[in-house]
């Protein structure tokens, strides 16, 4: 009996330990940049959907409102504001800093204005590019619709 109860209370071994330890580290190692990219490419296309609504919430504060937006593009700051025409208030500001993108100016220049229409006063193109040197495009077009391409 104590033959059986010996054989029960034996463990792994510490090789055995030891090598699914170093099994799982390998695998780890090279799962490592895959996860990376993957993580990059889902926090860009987060900031991307991100820019777009932030572009389509002045086109709508703009006809809510019934005032011209602006929509003014920082590059040094990385952020995007919000604010009415003509006047220095600041409505809303969307930081981008720490998502991993380049948001390069628009094509129009630094700043967009929507009229109480919807519409824009200048088309536009707005590239984005990520960490992993993906580009995405942002068109406004001159009746204030915001593509992403």
């Amino acid at each position: 009996m104590s033959r059986e109860l010996q054989s029960r209370e034996q463990g792994w071994s510490l090789t055995e330990v030891l090598t699914v330890l170093a099994i799982t580290g390998l695998l780890a190692a090279l799962a490592w940049p895959s996860y990376q990219t993957m993580a990059a490419r889902v926090q860009a296309r987060s900031a991307t959907s991100e820019i777009a609504s932030e572009l389509r919430l002045a086109r709508q504060l703009a006809m809510a409102r019934r005032e011209r937006l602006r929509v003014i593009f920082d590059q040094e700051g990385r952020t995007i504001s919000l604010r009415p025409a003509g006047v220095e208030a600041i409505l809303h500001v969307y930081h981008y800093a720490d998502k991993g993108v380049i948001v390069e100016e628009p094509t129009a220049g630094p700043e967009l204005l929507f009229y109480p229409s919807g519409r824009s006063a200048t088309p536009t193109t707005i590239r984005v590019r990520d960490s992993q040197g993906r580009e995405t495009t942002f068109t406004v077009s001159i009746t204030g619709r915001v593509s992403i391409s």
